[in-house]
């Protein structure tokens, strides 16, 4: 291996006098608190500089010093002067890992640097090399530091390089990105849950957009918010019949003036498509009436539930989401949490059915969170399989086993009608470092009291009229 140590000779000069390059971090915050610092005590740490072709001495990293040590009005400070070549890629890496009385670069700063680096003509693993940084972490800073919008949120609101990135993903959509800056400033714990759901609410937008777009093109005027029962401009077919008393469908519509449509997509994902019509009575229709009563149109109240329980099983949807690449990421980690072996026999025991149901149905959310593909028809247990391969393994894949079981009961339902099992394998997450989002925290919250402990493991049955909502 090759001498690559840089050796010169250390001078106490003028910080008025040095130059100072231009540095990877774009901002030099001087905090009063350092300034004074500075004042009273001098540079500890010699600032790291070069001799130019000219004989001007070159600050290469410590900016931050110099400029204190100048308003601080100080005459002199060490410079650790060292022969090198006017050569970008050194300085910048110099500046990159020299921490010494200076602020802790920022995710922002480490984008901009990486990116001059780039521009420079060192690869992403050039760079990962000599600056002990992993490649992935490289590969979003580039991202955030091309994207105008990404790039400007990082240095204006201190978000994380991960914060920031998934900023890239709304380019088009200023309220989204402007919610998830709030987020990350004022309750970061909650940052990742957010940005599910906004993914979530993403696809159901597309979704949406395009069943809209294929209503437009079959001749359906599409509403943007339901007539409701007693509306006199449109009828919802599925309270009419045909004058020989047949329930009215989708198609006695289909090539029918004053057709409409209104399409809602709810937390399952699939479009769910109202019919109506204009003018039943000139098509011969009749309102159908089973009772001869109607319930007529919901209260205000009814309607603020009906609101909460909609974005609730949302919220609730993209959470799960979140949760288990949460519980996959934990089950690979090499170390598992200390009370491992409590957890396991709890649930080998106290929500033993949870268990014994996902072993029946042969474990499938344990071979997802293992990342081990499920076996066919006939084959054995792929879990077995791992543990055989690895046995050091059998501790992760019994936790999953449970975890998975655990996981496997959970549902849209567990907001509202919690149980012991999904209480206490979500506060067991929370204790172990997950996040709970808001309406997980409901599902806890509600078990806090032993006189509501439901001690059941058996979900309640899902009402009809709300399961896809």
């Amino acid at each position: 291996m090759s001498d690559t140590t840089v050796t010169g000779t250390t001078e106490h000069l003028d910080p008025a006098s040095l130059v100072i390059e231009t540095n990877v971090r774009p901002s030099t915050p001087l905090t009063p608190a350092f300034v004074q610092s500075v004042r009273e005590n001098g540079v500890l740490t010699p600032v790291l500089a070069r001799r130019d072709s000219d004989g001007s001495i070159v600050v290469r990293a410590g900016q931050r010093r110099t400029l204190a040590a100048r308003e601080a009005e100080l005459s002199s400070i060490p410079v650790y002067i060292v022969d090198a070549d006017d050569v970008a890629t050194e300085r910048i890496v110099q500046q990159l890992v020299e921490n010494d009385q200076r602020e802790a670069l920022t995710d922002g700063d480490r984008a901009t640097a990486f990116q001059q680096l780039v521009f420079e003509g060192l690869s992403v693993t050039a760079i990962a090399r000599r600056t002990a940084t992993k490649p992935r972490e490289i590969k979003t800073a580039l991202a955030v530091a091309e994207n105008s919008s990404a790039a400007t949120a990082i240095h204006e609101h201190a978000l994380t390089l991960d914060q920031a990135a998934v900023l890239i993903e709304f380019e088009d959509n200023d309220d989204i990105k402007r919610d998830l800056i709030e987020v990350a400033t004022h309750d970061p714990a909650q940052f990742t849950h957010a940005a599910q759901r906004a993914r979530d609410e993403k696809v159901r937008l597309q979704i949406k957009s395009a069943t809209e777009a294929d209503l437009t093109g079959r001749g359906y005027t599409v509403l943007e918010n339901d007539p409701g029962y007693y509306d006199t401009g449109y009828s919802c077919i599925s309270d009419l019949l045909t004058a020989e008393g047949e329930r009215v469908t989708v198609e006695h519509i289909e090539n029918m003036e004053g057709r409409a449509a209104r399409v809602r997509v709810y937390a399952d994902g699939d479009a769910h498509i109202t019919y109506f019509v204009s003018d039943p009575k000139a098509a011969g229709y009749h309102r159908y009436d089973a009772g001869g009563n109607t319930s007529g149109p919901m209260s205000d109240e009814q309607k603020a539930e009906r609101r909460t329980l909609i974005a609730n099983n949302k919220a609730w949807a993209s959470a799960e989401t979140v949760r288990r690449e949460w519980v996959a990421t934990l089950l690979s980690r090499k170390t598992l949490p200390k009370d491992v072996a409590v957890v396991i026999a709890n649930g080998l025991t106290i929500h033993r059915q949870a268990v014994s149901a996902a072993t029946r149905d042969g474990n499938p959310l344990a071979h997802v969170l293992l990342g081990i593909e499920q076996p066919g028809y006939a084959e054995p247990d792929k879990l077995a399989g791992s543990v055989e391969h690895t046995p050091a393994k059998a501790q992760q894949v019994s936790l999953a086993i449970v975890l998975g079981a655990c996981e496997s009961v959970t549902s849209k339902q567990s907001w509202r009608y919690p149980n012991r099992t999904d209480a206490a394998y979500l506060a067991q997450l929370a204790a172990w470092g997950y996040s709970l989002s808001e309406v997980e925290q409901i599902v806890t919250a509600s078990q806090a009291s032993a006189a509501q402990v439901d001690d059941s493991d058996d979900q309640p049955a899902a009402p009809v009229d709300d399961a896809n909502e």
